[in-house]
Formats: C-alpha cells, structure tokens, sequence
C-alpha cells in the first residue's frame, strides 16, 4: 500500500466516519426535538397551573376572611354572654333580697 492508497483509504474511513456521526445526529434530533403540540400542551398546563394558583390564592384569603368574621362573631356573642350572666346574676340577687324583704315584713 503506497501513499496515495493509504490517504484515500484514510480519507474515505473519516468520511464514513462523519457520515455516521451526521446520521446519528439527526436521529437523536428528530426523536428528542420538541414539537409545537408539545410547546402548546405546556402553554395550557402552566395557564392552567396559574389559575390554578390564582384560585388557591382566592381560597385562602377567602377563609382568612371568614376566619376573622368568625372569630369577630364569637367574641361578640361571649360579651353578650358575660352581659347577659352579669344580668341574671344581678337579678338573682335582687330576687333573694325582696325575698327577705317580704318574709321580714310578714314576719
């Protein structure tokens, strides 16, 4: 094998060579690239994601509210309570000293 046999053999291996790289390159291009379908469904997931959040978002200061208006309640209705205890137990005591008020002037 001369020179010039071992230069063209040479130069057609690295063609070849390339060749393969080019079409591997283009295989694991054409199975891996992102089609516009794909770009699409991502677009809706993440529009839907972010109403998604919004409506969470919505939920918790809805609570958050309604917690508040509760809790707002419940300390009205214990004041009423208490006010409402204060009076009986006022009027208790009124009741039992007329009680003995009359039973001294029956007496």
């Amino acid at each position: 094998m001369n020179r010039t046999e071992f230069i063209i053999a040479t130069a057609i291996i690295l063609f070849v060579a390339f060749s393969l790289g080019w079409f591997a390159s283009w295989l694991i291009n054409r199975f891996t690239r992102v089609t516009k379908a794909d770009v699409g469904e991502l677009d809706r997931m993440a529009q839907a994601l972010h109403e998604a959040e919004e409506m969470r978002d919505q939920a918790i200061t809805y609570l958050q509210q309604r917690e508040a208006d509760i809790q707002n309640q419940l300390s009205q209705t214990e004041a009423e309570l208490r006010a409402a205890m204060d009076g009986l137990r006022e009027a208790r005591n009124e009741t039992e000293e007329l009680r003995a008020y009359i039973e001294r002037q029956n007496a």
